[in-house]
């Protein structure tokens, strides 16, 4: 059975077929159904980026001078801090970032006494051999903490 023969003889084919007049009514058919799919909502985007995060200075406003030379090497940590808890005083030697995942923490200065406080969703670009600390408050808070160091390299010193 050739093609033609095989699609006229399928049964819902005749039940499709325009009979008089009935072109015109499959043709309005075809513009509101065409008409209600292009009506529908706007779809959200498959990917959204924000940027959380741009500078070229730590959160007191010092400058970063430059990266460590060396094999670089990315990490990243997530860290969990107690309720009222002071972290020791301590530096960076690398440029790092702190997201905040949860809770309020408070960021002070050793020389200056300068704060800074941070909730859920805010980021900081922490100093670089900077003497400072951390401390929460009445909730724990979890930190997502990106370091651009190299090979070896701590991540902090007390």
């Amino acid at each position: 059975m050739n093609r033609s023969k095989l699609v006229s003889f399928l049964p819902w084919r005749r039940c499709m077929r325009p009979q008089k007049g009935g072109r015109l009514a499959l043709a309005l058919a075809c513009l509101l159904i065409t008409g209600t799919v292009n009506a529908r909502e706007p779809q959200p985007a498959a990917v959204q980026a924000e940027t959380l995060l741009r500078t070229g200075s730590s959160w007191d406003g010092v400058a970063y001078k430059s990266y460590p030379s060396g094999q670089p090497e990315l990490t990243v940590l997530k860290i969990t801090i107690a309720p009222h808890t002071s972290l020791p005083w301590h530096t960076h030697p690398m440029p790092n970032a702190a997201y905040v995942l949860s809770g309020e923490i408070t960021v002070e200065k050793k020389d200056s006494g300068q704060k800074k406080v941070l909730s859920a969703g805010q980021v900081l670009p922490e100093m670089v051999n900077e003497l400072h600390r951390g401390t929460t408050g009445d909730q724990p808070v979890e930190l997502i903490v990106f370091y651009a160091g190299t090979k070896d390299m701590p991540l902090s010193e007390h």
